[in-house]
Parts: structure tokens; C-alpha cells; sequence
């Protein structure tokens, strides 16, 4: 057996599903938004330059699912939905931090008219 494939084999499958999970198309840049305060969806939709409206649902569903996200329905006129990281989602904060400098430190600065979250995540 060769080292490549005893190392793939010893991958632990929590780590496997955290990897995945953050590093989808737009996450961590949700999870940024909420980390900043941001609370309402147009708010995140806002501060996401390129992100559909329906991919964020999609996100948000997602990241509730995984107990990342909670929903908070305000029963007012008009009915006011908002946002919040849980425990879990705010303990991502170092991981975002990590990457954030990670991305100062090696990867190209964005040309003035791109946003810079824009050319992260089109980068995966």
C-alpha cells in the first residue's frame, strides 16, 4: 500500500464532513456576514456581491440543518425573519479569522473594481 492511499484511508470522516460543509460555494462568506452582524436576509444578500437570492435559502437551510444557523420568526406586520449563528456557528469565527489572514498573506490583491469575496470564492 502506498503512503498516498494509507492517508486517504485515515481521513476522519468528521473532519471530512467540517471540510466540506464550510468550503461549499458561498458558506463562508455567509458565515462571515453573520459573524459581522448581519442578521436579515436582504442584509447577508447585500453584503455577498454575486450571491442569488436562491442560493442563499439554500445556504441557510443548510446551515440550520447542520445546527450552524438559527431562524428566528419576529410574529409581527410584517412578519420579520432574521438570522442568528448558534454556539457552534460562532466557535467558526477562529476558523474564518485563519483563513481570512491565510488569504491576506498568499493570495493576490483583487483589482480595484473586483470584490474581494467575489474573487475568494471564484477561486474554488
Amino acid at each position: 500500500m502506498t503512503r498516498d492511499h494509507q492517508l486517504t484511508e485515515s481521513i476522519c470522516p468528521r473532519y471530512h464532513h467540517a471540510i466540506e460543509l464550510i468550503g461549499r460555494r458561498w458558506t463562508g462568506a455567509i458565515v462571515l456576514t453573520l459573524l459581522q452582524g448581519a442578521s436579515r436576509f436582504t442584509d447577508i444578500a447585500n453584503a455577498v456581491p454575486g450571491l442569488s437570492d436562491r442560493l442563499l435559502s439554500e445556504r441557510l437551510k443548510e446551515l440550520e440543518a447542520e445546527g450552524i444557523v438559527t431562524r428566528v420568526v419576529h410574529a409581527e406586520t410584517p412578519v420579520r425573519i432574521e438570522y442568528h449563528l448558534t454556539d457552534r456557528g460562532r466557535d467558526l469565527s477562529n476558523i474564518v479569522e485563519a483563513v481570512s489572514c491565510w488569504a491576506t498573506r498568499w493570495l493576490p490583491e483583487p483589482l480595484a473594481n473586483d470584490e474581494p469575496i467575489q474573487e475568494l470564492v471564484s477561486a474554488n
